[in-house]
Order: C-alpha cells, then structure tokens, then sequence
C-alpha cells in the first residue's frame, strides 16, 4: 500500500513538474476554427507535429467549438481544453481512423509516445450516437462490414473519445468527456498515467464504458465522476504476457448500466496491487463490485476500502472460470473492507438511456456471491465491516432454488459462460452465496433483509476454512427457528459472535 501511495504522489509531482515548462500555442494560429462547422483535423495535427518537433508545450483550443476526425497526439504535447470550449466529433464516419497498432478507432489517439496529455476544464465530445447510427446506414448501404449481425458497429470500428497505446507518461486532468460512439477512455499498455478531475458522461451508446485499463501499470485515478451505459471502471488483459499493477483509484463516483468496478471481461494476464478508496456506486444495474477472471488470468493483492453502493443490483461479485481450453485462472488475496450498500427491488438503472437487459428473469434479487470452480477454488478473501441491506420479497413460485445438499449440487457450474451475477437466475441465498474457495473470513459483517425471502441467508458449498467473527443476520420476518446458514461440503467452519 505504501509503494502504491508514494507511486501517486511522484505521479501528480511529476505531472505537475511537466506541465509547468510547457510553452503555449494556439489552435487558432495554425488555422483551427472554433465555429462548430469546419473540420480542423489537419490544422490541429499540424500544430501538434509542430510542438512535439519543437521541444514541446500545450495545444490551447479556446474561443468555441473546434470540429475534428482523428488526430494523434505526438511526445511532448498537451491538448489544454479551455473552459467554455469543446473539442467535437466529426459526425462523418469517414473522418475516423482505425490505427493499424491500436486496432481501434479513436478521435484522440496516441501511440507509442512519452509525456503527453489532456488538460483544462474544457469539453471532449464524439457525438458518438450520431457517428454510430450513421455508420449503422453504411452497414445498410454495404459500405461498412458488420459481422456481428446486430445493427450496431463492433466495438472497434465505433471511435472512442481517447486511446493511448504503449505510452508513457501520462495525465489527463479536469476535461469533461462525453458521447463516445465505443468504449470512452482506454490505456492499453501504458505506463504512469494519471487521470484526475475528469468528468464522465458516457451513456449514449452501446459499450459506452467509463474507463478502460488494460495491461497499463502504475496509474492512478482520483477525484472522477462517471456516468456509463456500460462498466465504469473496468481493467482488462488482452493478452496472456500482459501485466496490471500498481494501480489506486480513490475519491471517485460511479454510476452504470453495468458494472462498477469491474475486473474483465478479457482476462488473459495478470492483475496484481490494486487499491480502490473512497468509491461511491449508484444507480448501478449489475454488481458495484466484479472480480472476475475467466480467460485464465491471475489476479491477487486487491483491496477495496471505503465504497458505498447505493441501489446497486448486486454488490459484490467475484468469480473464476474457464472459457479456453487449457485456462488455469486464479485469484487470491482480496480483501473488501468497510462498505454500506443497499440493493433495490426494483430496477437500479430503470430510465437511462441504455438499461441493462431484462431477460435475465425470472429471478428473485440475487444474493452476493464467491463462485470459484472445481479444483481453482478462490483463495483468501475478506469482508471486513460490510453492512448490506437486500430488499428481500422473493417468492418461490416465481422462481426457486433449493438449498438441499442435492439440490445445491446440481446447480450448473456455467463455467464459460460471461460472468455475471444473473447467469444463474435464482440462487440459493439472499445474502451470500460462497462455492468452490478456501479461506474465506467474513468479520463484522452485517446483512439485513427487509421482507420475506423463502432462502437462508447464506450457503456454503465446497469451502475449505469459512470464518466467521462478528456476522449478523437480521431477517425480522422470518418464520422461528428458520436456518440462516446452510452448509455443504464445507470444512473448518468457525463461526464465532
């Protein structure tokens, strides 16, 4: 923790040390027009070719709206986005570059540079649902290949608001970004980057993502808000020699039709030193919290302190899997501490503009779950001061999942299936539901049911050291005598007040 803290203060002194010699250059002295009409890609690329082969400085765009396709971000430069002033999409599907290194396309990219960046407290705007839609009629007119199927772009061919790959040096600071037509932000294969102040308003589109890293080390986020169609913070792997580590993010809000803080889905490497402070997650519709791994990715020595998830479907939701042959995932050593959520009978994200699906029904409110599998059992996972109130209701003739040792049995493993909470419809529990791990601690830990649920409030199945210290169960209307705890092939279990 220590090493991950000192990483955010030489990152932030660093970021600060860089920007404070930068010279300043005008959009406008490069022929950049702010009237919401002219496409300026060229005119702003040259400016930043020009900086970067003059020893660096700032790009300034102030005085309006600058229209661009794709541009590249070059060593040494800093696009500074004054207040007042946006940085628009093109709304031409062709203005937009997939880069034969990122295969990706993007408005902003930059590859394989150093010290650069994104600053001001200005605006970043794809006009991404218009991009997207126009690029829907190409497919139509058999301009553009949509394998897929789905009358909607892949992810790839959509342009993300910013992409950096294979960079070093990075701080992106106080922007607003808004309307991507893809994922929104993404870091892939980076190094030292910083991303603080900047504001999200991601949910326009399909994928709309908050913020993707993925086999980038040493990086900090803080002092963000993000509101996403699709996950909000999600780190990734791509490849099976990728590496994730040293990474903090604090001081941060989410809101999504997906996940919160999410670990995959594209699982191939490995994720180590991950520290996540000071979170609050609303309005969320799957889980505040996934650690997943299913692409035969090692993930261990992460810790969450400090989140309040407020009308979340799920809060927590850590989970291995295999979905290629000869994948051996595991996952160790997370620790989750001193959390508040509460979860909704309802519908957390009804009313944004891209809500999570409803065919996962029929399925009462699913309970938290630590779901490993056969012979990869998680290890070493601990709650610590986690309060959970679920709104209980469940009815089992709307859907039912018994917890007798052979009904427990025969729940499907779903190993390659995409992981999430609700593959499983209805489960055992209403609180939570541990299969397949090996030390697991819950300490303080407190959940509270507000009406009926027919299930106990926690099953335990195929667990070798379940403790537990100080865990309350509240369930005021349930019937006396009904067992809360239900265990099967469960092996040192300590449960003590």
């Amino acid at each position: 923790m220590k090493k991950i803290l000192k990483l955010a203060s030489l990152l932030a002194l660093a970021m600060i040390s860089f920007n404070a010699g930068a010279k300043d250059y005008l959009a406008t002295d490069f022929g950049a027009r702010a009237d919401g009409k002219t496409l300026n890609t060229a005119s702003i690329q040259a400016a930043i070719d020009f900086i970067s082969a003059n020893g660096g400085g700032r790009l300034i765009l102030k005085g309006g709206d600058f229209v661009t396709g794709t541009i590249y971000i070059k060593s040494g430069v800093t696009l500074h986005i004054e207040e007042g002033s946006r940085l628009l999409g093109s709304l031409n599907p062709w203005d937009y570059v997939r880069d034969p290194d990122a295969k990706w396309t993007s408005m902003i990219f930059s590859i394989m540079q150093k010290n650069i960046g994104i600053t001001g407290g200005g605006e970043i705007n794809c006009r991404g649902f218009l991009v997207a839609t126009k690029g829907v009629d190409y497919c139509h007119l058999g301009l553009i290949d949509d394998p897929l199927k789905l009358d909607r772009l892949q992810e790839g061919k959509r342009p993300e608001n910013i992409h950096f790959y294979k960079c070093e040096n990075i701080t992106v600071t106080g922007i607003t970004l808004r309307d991507p037509a893809s994922w929104n932000q993404q870091y892939d294969k980076c190094r030292n980057i910083l991303v603080d102040g900047v504001k999200v308003d991601a949910k326009s589109y399909w994928n709309n993502d908050g913020i993707d890293i993925v086999d980038c080390s040493d990086v900090v986020i803080r002092n963000c808000d993000f509101d996403a169609a699709d996950d909000v913070y999600c780190f990734k792997s791509h490849s099976k020699d990728g590496v994730s580590e040293n990474i903090l993010v604090e001081n941060c809000r989410g809101r999504s039709s997906a996940n919160g803080i999410k670990f995959g889905t594209y699982t191939l490497g490995k994720f180590k030193h991950f520290r996540f402070r000071n979170m609050l997650i609303e309005d969320t519709y799957r889980s505040a919290i996934t650690i997943a791994t299913v692409d035969g990715a090692q993930i261990e020595d992460v810790e969450i302190d400090g989140l309040r998830s407020i009308h979340t479907g799920n809060p927590i939701f850590i989970r291995t899997g295999s979905r290629r042959p000869g994948d051996n995932p595991y996952m160790k050593d997370i620790v989750i501490k001193n959390v508040y959520a509460e979860v909704p009978f309802d519908k957390p994200d009804a009313g944004y503009s891209y809500e999570g699906p409803v065919e996962d029904l029929p399925r009462n409110v699913c309970a938290s779950g630590i779901q490993g599998i056969p012979g990869m059992p998680i290890q070493n996972i601990t709650l610590e001061n986690i309060e959970i109130v679920y709104p209980g209701k469940a009815d089992a003739n709307y859907a039912y999942r018994g917890s007798s040792k052979a009904e427990l049995e025969a729940i499907p493993e779903l190993e390659k299936s995409y992981p999430e909470f609700s593959n499983w419809k209805e489960l055992p529990a209403w609180g939570f539901y541990i299969r397949h791990a090996e030390g697991v601690t819950f300490k303080n830990v407190k959940i509270t049911v507000a009406d009926v649920d027919y299930r106990p409030a926690i099953v335990a199945d195929d667990v070798n050291g379940l403790n537990f210290k100080g865990v309350q169960i509240v369930q005021d209307s349930a019937p006396k005598g009904k067992k809360q705890i239900v265990t099967n092939n469960v092996k040192n279990f300590k449960n003590k007040k």
